[in-house]
C-alpha cells in the first residue's frame, strides 16, 4: 500500500503518545506515515517515528500571551503554514490527523491551502472534555472530530463527530484489567504514591507534596514509598527533604517505566492532561487532579472534573493545592483505603480500550467516503 497519511502532533507527551499508538496503529496496516511535529520534540529518534518521515515545523502559542508574544506567535505559525503547504504538495496524503496544540495549526491549515484536488482528508482528536482553541480553529476544516469523553464542550453543532477514546500506549493499556489492591488499613506494607506532572507540573509538586508528606504521622512515613517526577535542579533538595522525614523516595525528571510505575500506585498525584487521564483510567488507578491553572480553555479542569464527577478522583485547584490541604486529603485516603478501592473502580468505567484501533479505523472510513 503506497498511501501516506500524515499525523500532525506536538513534542508534549499529551499530544505526542497518542499520536505514536495511531502511527503504530496505522503502519500495521500497512500505510506510509509522515509526522509533522515542533522543536520541542525530543522523542522523533526514540519511538514508532523513528522509521518513518519527520519534518519539524515553526510554530508558536499565542494564548495567553502579551500582544507582542502573539505577533511573534503568529508570524511564526505563517512560517509553518506555508513550509506544511510546500511539503504536502510534494507528500500528497490521502489524510492528515492532528491532535491539538499549536503544532497541528500548520499542517492542518497548510492542508486546507491546497487545491481541491490534492487536499486531503483531514480529522482532528480532541483529548479533552472541551474543544481546545486550536482545535477549534481547525474544526470547521475537518471531516471528522474523534473525541475521547462522550460530552465535550464547545464543539460545533454541525461537525461530524465520534467517540474514539484517547490512544495510549500498549504497555499501559495492558493493565486494563490488571485489579487494583489497596495497601492496608492498618498493616504496614508499602503504600506506593505516584506523582507525574511534566515542565508545567513538576514545580508546583515539588513544592507542596513533599512538605505534605513530611507532616504525615511516622507510622505513615515509614509505609510510603514515593514515586515523584521533579525538576533536575530541585532534586537533591526534595532528595534531602524525604531522607530527613524517613520517606523511601525514587526521584527522577522523567519516568521511564511508566506503566510499571502505574501498576504498583495505589494513588496517583498530578495534572489533568487528556493523556495523563487516560492512562490513569485505563490502569484504573486513583487520583488527586491538579488541573493546569493557565491552559486557555481550562481544558484540564474539565477533565478533572469529569473524573470526579465520576467518583474516580478528587480535584484539587492550584490556587487550593497547600501542603496543609495535601495532608488532609492524604491522611483520609490512608485512613480509608476502601475509598481508594471505589474510585479505581469507578476509574475503570472511563476506560476507552483500543482507542488507536478505533481511531485509525475512523481515518480509514474518511478515505473511503
Amino acid at each position: 500500500m503506497n498511501t501516506s497519511i500524515v499525523i500532525a502532533a506536538g513534542g508534549t507527551g499529551g499530544h505526542f503518545f497518542p499520536a505514536e499508538a495511531l502511527a503504530n496503529s496505522l503502519l500495521n496496516r500497512g500505510y506510509n506515515v509522515v509526522l509533522m511535529t515542533d522543536a520541542r520534540n525530543n522523542r522523533i529518534n526514540d519511538g514508532v517515528f523513528r522509521h518513518t518521515p519527520h519534518y519539524v515545523l515553526p510554530g508558536g502559542g499565542i494564548a495567553g500571551k502579551g500582544l507582542l508574544g502573539k505577533i511573534k506567535g503568529a508570524l511564526r505559525l505563517l512560517d509553518g503554514t506555508i513550509k506544511a503547504r510546500a511539503l504536502l504538495r510534494v507528500i500528497r496524503p490521502a489524510a492528515i490527523i492532528g491532535f491539538g496544540g499549536y503544532p497541528s495549526i500548520p499542517p492542518l491549515l497548510g492542508a486546507r491551502l491546497l487545491s481541491k484536488k490534492y487536499r486531503p482528508q483531514m480529522v482532528i482528536h480532541e483529548g479533552n472534555a472541551i474543544l481546545g482553541q486550536a482545535n477549534a480553529l481547525l474544526s470547521r476544516f475537518a471531516s471528522m472530530i474523534a473525541t475521547s469523553y462522550p460530552h465535550v464542550a464547545r464543539l460545533p453543532t454541525n461537525a461530524t463527530v465520534q467517540l474514539t477514546g484517547m490512544p495510549v500506549r500498549d504497555p499501559i493499556e495492558a493493565l486494563a484489567d490488571i485489579p487494583y489492591i489497596p495497601p492496608n488499613q492498618n498493616g504496614d506494607d508499602a503504600i506506593q504514591l505516584l506523582v507525574w506532572g511534566g515542565s508545567l507540573g513538576a514545580q508546583i509538586f515539588g513544592r507542596v507534596v513533599p512538605e505534605a508528606l513530611t507532616t504525615l504521622p511516622q507510622v505513615l512515613r515509614s509505609r510510603l514509598h514515593v514515586t515523584q517526577q521533579v525538576n533536575e535542579q530541585d532534586l537533591s533538595r526534595i532528595q534531602q527533604q524525604y531522607e530527613e522525614a524517613g520517606i523511601n523516595a525514587t526521584l527522577a525528571p522523567f519516568i521511564h517505566n511508566v506503566a510499571d510505575t502505574l501498576q504498583t500506585a495505589h494513588l496517583v498525584i498530578g495534572r489533568a492532561g487528556g493523556s495523563s487521564v487516560a492512562e490513569l483510567t485505563m490502569a484504573g488507578r486513583p487520583s488527586i487532579l491538579v488541573p493546569l491553572p493557565i491552559a486557555a480553555s481550562d481544558e484540564q479542569g474539565q477533565n478533572a472534573q469529569a473524573v470526579e464527577r465520576a467518583g474516580a478522583g478528587w480535584m484539587i485547584r492550584q490556587a487550593t493545592f497547600t501542603p496543609t490541604l495535601l495532608a488532609d486529603r492524604l491522611m483520609t485516603l490512608f485512613q480509608t483505603p476502601e475509598r481508594l478501592t471505589q474510585a479505581a473502580a469507578a476509574a475503570k468505567t472511563l476506560q476507552h480500550r483500543k482507542a488507536a484501533e478505533k481511531l485509525a479505523d475512523l481515518v480509514e472510513a474518511t478515505l473511503h467516503s
